[in-house]
């Protein structure tokens, strides 16, 4: 349920509505508009009175949320959001490329990656300081150190970063190195105490589907960082579990279009562990922005032959490049562009499978 005001209505009298549903045992969202302002009733509303909030003179109308999923549904707000990472939109007409490494490994290589990544015109770096891996024996990132390493190959270019938090109580660290984007991964997609923990942030969310998870059940994670209060929140299709073999994961197309319906949240994707293997993710990512998706999040590494952790998925900084011009022209066709920096040439950085490997 949301009421929304009439035009001009006083911070008082919001805060009498406010006072009016927590008497009800209910919580509030406020979102303030230029005259407007929304306010979201969130809780169970079934034993709220018909015509509730009405007999105020400055409630305009009361609208009920049939979805489970009351504060990223579609019924809930109309308007595409549209998610702002210092000035640069994730949503609306522009579509952004987030690309770097799997694992962040040493400075030489994420000064190496930062620079394929502004060669390619992108606006975006990732890269991941804690890895949640199937085997303990596997390397499982550098910690802080990795977010020492991400943050400063990427400051020199100015690109926002992007990077996986696993634990409520690495929180204080991302914030301390200043994480433009905090991304949920697939295996704590229902970790719901870190859901909450990060919905009482204003970071920015990528909130990747868990491996098996229905669209339901992704939007009611989506529904626990809202209901914190942080709105600012991107879905990241990553591909499902099914029982084919042949490649790493399904990436289901089919769930773009049907959130771009169901939800006002910004939608992008991420064909590199969708196929896991780098010859596929140029198709995927082709498919993917056709079908609507909002960005997508691909794996790329000066070596991938000598990368640490999911090699066999990442993009050279060729490939990344080459990529790029067949994604613009897909976003053309689409009335779409994609958000980019002007393009430096590769060779200017001689960054490719062929190069010396990186120092350890």
């Amino acid at each position: 349920m949301f009421v929304i005001t009439k035009p001009n209505t006083s911070s008082e009298q919001i805060a009498t509505l406010q006072a009016m549903v927590e008497d009800l045992g209910l919580q509030t969202m406020i979102m303030q508009g230029s005259q407007k302002t929304v306010v979201g009733i969130i809780g169970d509303t079934k034993h709220v009175p018909e015509g509730a909030f009405l007999n105020l003179d400055f409630v305009e109308c009361v609208k009920s949320v049939s979805k489970p999923y009351k504060l990223v549904s579609r019924e809930f707000q109309k308007e595409d959001t549209i998610v702002k990472v210092r000035g640069i939109p994730i949503g609306g007409k522009a579509i952004q490329i987030i690309a770097g490494p799997c694992s962040v490994e040493t400075p030489q290589q994420m000064q190496a990656s930062a620079e394929a990544v502004i060669a390619a015109g992108a606006l975006f770096m990732r890269g991941g300081a804690f890895k949640p891996r199937t085997s303990p024996y596997t390397f499982q990132g550098h910690g802080e150190k990795g977010l020492e390493y991400l943050v400063e190959a990427a400051k020199e270019y100015d690109l926002p970063v992007v990077t996986e938090l696993m634990d409520v109580r690495d929180i204080d660290k991302f914030l301390k190195y200043e994480v433009d984007i905090i991304q949920i991964g697939t295996r704590n997609m229902q970790n719901f105490q870190l859901l909450k923990e990060v919905g009482r942030l204003k970071v920015p969310v990528i909130l990747k589907r868990g491996m098996s998870a229905t669209i339901k059940e992704w939007l009611m994670a989506a529904e626990y960082i809202a209901a914190g209060g942080n709105t600012n929140i991107i879905l990241a299709e990553r591909g499902i579990r099914t029982f084919e073999s042949a490649y790493r994961n399904v990436l289901d197309v089919s769930a773009i279009p049907f959130l771009k319906r169901e939800t006002h949240l910004p939608v992008i994707v991420d064909p590199s562990h969708a196929g896991g293997q780098s010859w596929m993710v140029s198709a995927l990512s082709l498919a993917a922005i056709a079908a609507g998706a909002d960005g997508l999040l691909i794996e790329s590494h000066p070596n991938p032959d000598q990368a640490w952790s999911d090699g066999e998925q990442a993009l050279t900084p060729t490939e990344l490049k080459d990529l790029m011009n067949e994604l613009r022209l897909v976003a053309r066709v689409l009335g779409r562009d994609l958000g980019q920096r002007n393009v430096v040439p590769v060779s200017a950085y001689s960054l490719d499978k062929t190069t010396q490997p990186l120092a350890a």
